[in-house]
């Protein structure tokens, strides 16, 4: 779209402004973490508060934590007393996001797991109402499968990432396994007739998915 910044800025400037805390991380997240791009961002994050304001979630399961700032926008809509677990596999990371989870008033509300996802999940024993993935993208269909009988009928599943910067349109390299999983994820969840789906072409592509 031409004068796509433009467009960007507008819509920034039409919605609700960020938080305090939310711009605090986003900035300490640039300036001091690898891979800064990959924090979910003002415009993506309020879109998640939405989306978890609507369901009004009593479990989330967020699947790749990073530095905390999808988890917190997640949190917003969780009922009273509702819990978030947030899987991460990098435990250098724990400390960072546990101290904005604190600043924002959720450490009562998210738990923290450090490890493998494939591992952590089939230990889970609650049901979730809303589960976000974002983790590794070689293993977003073996995440799905995982945590498919943990999220009831009506359940809703979000997986971020599934435009994977327009490279769904071009034939990977043999080496590329990354965009080969996000492209295999992207056909196995068309083909499940268990599933509503939709992809929205936010920021990198985030697929909304309800169970039926």
């Amino acid at each position: 779209m031409e004068n796509q910044n433009q467009i960007d800025k507008y819509i920034l400037n039409h919605i609700d402004p960020e938080d305090k805390v939310l711009t605090e991380l986003d900035r300490e997240t640039n300036l001091k973490v690898l891979g800064g791009r990959m924090i979910s961002g003002h415009l993506q994050g309020q879109v998640l508060t939405m989306f978890s304001k609507m369901i009004q979630p009593k479990y989330i399961l967020e699947i790749g934590t990073f530095t905390g700032y999808s988890a917190i926008c997640l949190a917003k809509g969780l009922q009273k007393n509702g819990k978030l677990i947030t899987i991460e596999i990098n435990d250098e990371l724990e400390t960072f996001a546990s101290k904005y989870f604190k600043k924002a008033g959720f450490t009562n509300c998210i738990e923290q797991q450090i490890g493998a996802a494939t591992k952590i999940i089939p230990t889970l024993t609650q049901t979730f109402d809303l589960v976000f993935i974002d983790a590794d993208k070689r293993e977003y269909i073996e995440y799905f499968k995982l945590i498919f009988d943990k999220v009831p009928s009506g359940g809703f599943i979000i997986a971020d990432n599934t435009l994977w910067s327009g490279k769904v349109l071009e034939t990977p390299a043999t080496d590329d396994y990354y965009t080969k999983s996000i492209i295999d994820f992207n056909t196995f969840i068309k083909n499940n007739k268990s599933v509503e789906k939709v992809i929205l072409p936010l920021r990198d592509g985030m697929t909304i998915i309800r169970k039926k």
